[in-house]
């Protein structure tokens, strides 16, 4: 494993020419991006692989782990210093439907429910329809990844968490399941100085903790069981183009180029590369090329990762993408430093707009009401506005929360002795705003929710506890109030490389670039602009990544 590197990538999405590589160090994201061919920097270094996988999320290392484990020589180029992206971030839920692990819980889940399921969600949208063969593709073969990976030692667990839509198939309590935790001196100790910690830690540079749950987990064992199977991984290795060769058919994708603190590397493929490193969710430029709402310091991406250089790789190297997906959101809280936190489960109070009013069910699954938000200018930001009942702390799960006095020092918090002390606070209509608190107390009091129907549905109330005849309305009517500024997050953007059913990147014209191969964020999601359940993004990463195995392995 090399020295860790900080280097930032270029920030466009065309084709573009080759041209000498910046030296290193550059942090200008809107710099083209370049590969190493003519570069005046220094001689690359050059090493060879069967496959080499650029990233390091749960997608990523599942591709790797499974390539090594089927005899191929392989390399994990991370591009920074540690290794998991926005999955050693996640809780780790993994939808994978119909395996040996549901049926050991004894859940009533399966590939036909889990079918039917998909078929109600992905429903056709501006321009967008499901892909039926990559659907099935992901049925087929969901079973029999958490089938592979437990055979490599890796135990997972059914993890109670309803799903996203009330549509026909749905599971009770949720199909999805994670890794079980494991401790860190059960690592190999160059593993676990590697994985990512978690995002409240890793945000002010501090260290993981003892246990690593989740997606930490997740990572955690992926890796440690790539490495015991003589895999290879290369931090601070930030790939910038790929390696291609012309011949009869065309161009085959035989390798990357990546820069790194010590000068260029050359890494060639025998059999193909893997792109698995997120989307461009950390470019502000990108996002507003690809008209992608919310901003890059709201996203829940590690700073300073996903900005995008392997999909303009892939773009160079051929292949089409497709941006209608735009990405997996959230409410987030917005943070003193700009930032924003993953936000879910609010167990009172209620979201209003700039006008002061309701706009959606607050208890809404995170991904359908961080659209909700986008759906107008008025709703970014919007505020949270709740009362004591909680001593002053946010009633809900903000992933980090922050210190509610550092909020309040630095405005994205207000506290006022009244409703009306809020508004002003705030900077909404005052009537408005009273009523608006008014109307959904009275829903508190009958139970039903007439505007938005929060409570109707189990994902509503699975974070909730309140007292009423609907334990998802609790009133706010204890003062001091607060009003939480919140902003439009995500977990990921969501557009990317165009692929097939073994994630194979495909060319405008329909046929496959050889040798290239794109999961997770980098590719075009097989849900489009839906998030069908907990793990959704994970699950299809790790399923596509097995297929582009069995593709590679032949």
């Amino acid at each position: 494993m090399t020295a860790p590197s900080s280097q930032a990538g270029g920030d466009t999405d065309e084709p573009i020419p080759r041209a000498p590589l910046p030296r290193t160090g550059s942090t200008d994201e809107d710099r083209p991006v370049s590969s190493p061919v003519e570069s005046p920097v220094s001689e690359p270094m050059t090493d060879e692989y069967d496959v080499v996988v650029v990233g390091s999320g749960g997608g990523a290392l599942t591709g790797a782990l499974l390539a090594q484990r089927a005899g191929l020589r392989t390399v994990v180029m991370e591009k920074t210093d540690r290794i998991g992206g926005t999955s050693a971030y996640s809780g780790g839920a993994c939808w994978l439907p119909g395996s040996a692990v549901q049926q050991r819980a004894g859940i009533p889940d399966s590939t036909d429910s889990a079918r039917a399921y998909l078929d109600a969600v992905l429903a056709p949208v501006d321009g967008w329809a499901p892909d039926p063969v990559r659907v099935e593709a992901f049925l087929a073969q969901s079973p029999r990844v958490v089938a592979a990976l437990e055979e490599a030692g890796i135990d997972f667990e059914w993890l109670p968490f309803p799903e996203y839509y009330d549509a026909p198939g749905r599971c009770p309590m949720g199909r999805s399941i994670q890794p079980t935790a494991v401790k860190r001196d059960q690592l190999p100790p160059e593993v676990a100085a590697l994985v990512r910690p978690p995002v409240e830690r890793d945000r002010v540079d501090g260290e993981g903790r003892g246990t690593l749950s989740g997606g930490q987990a997740l990572i955690a064992r992926l890796a440690a069981t790539f490495v015991g199977a003589g895999g290879t991984i290369r931090t601070g290795h930030c790939v910038r183009d790929l390696m291609t060769q012309t011949d009869a058919t065309g161009d085959h994708v035989v390798g990357a180029w990546a820069t790194t603190e010590t000068g260029p590397v050359e890494v060639r493929a025998r059999r193909g590369v893997l792109l698995g490193s997120g989307g461009f969710e950390g470019s502000e430029s990108r996002r507003h090329a690809h008209g992608t709402p919310g901003r890059a310091a709201w996203t829940m991406a590690p700073r300073g990762t996903n900005t995008g250089e392997p999909i303009s790789a892939a773009i160079n190297a051929g292949a089409a993408v497709d941006w209608t997906g735009l990405g997996w959101f959230c409410p987030g809280l917005e943070h003193p430093d700009g930032a924003g936190s993953f936000t879910l489960g609010f167990r009172s109070g209620v979201m209003v707009d700039a006008h002061g009013r309701r706009y959606a069910n607050e208890s809404l699954p995170y991904d359908r009401f961080g659209r909700e938000m986008a759906a107008d200018p008025a709703r970014v930001p919007s505020w949270l506005v709740f009362d004591s009942r909680e001593g002053g702390r946010l009633p809900g799960i903000a992933m980090p929360e922050g210190d509610p006095a550092d909020h309040l020092t630095a405005g994205t918090w207000v506290r006022a002795e009244s409703v009306e002390g809020i508004a002003a606070a705030i900077g909404v209509p005052e009537a408005e705003l009273v009523a608006t608190v008014e109307r959904y107390n009275g829903f508190c009091a009958t139970g039903v929710d007439e505007d938005f129907g929060r409570g109707a549905d189990e994902y509503d109330t699975f974070f909730t506890y309140g007292e009423g005849p609907n334990k998802a309305l609790t009133p706010v009517d204890q003062g001091p109030y607060y009003a939480a500024r919140f902003v439009l997050s995500d977990l990921g953007t969501k557009g990317g490389v165009v692929t097939d059913e073994a994630g194979r990147a495909l060319r405008p014209d329909g046929t496959a670039v050889p040798g290239l191969y794109a999961v997770g964020n980098t590719a075009a999601p097989m849900t489009g602009p839906y998030y069908p359940g907990p793990g959704a993004p994970l699950g299809t990463a790790m399923v596509f990544a097995s297929l582009a195995v069995a593709d590679l392995v032949g």
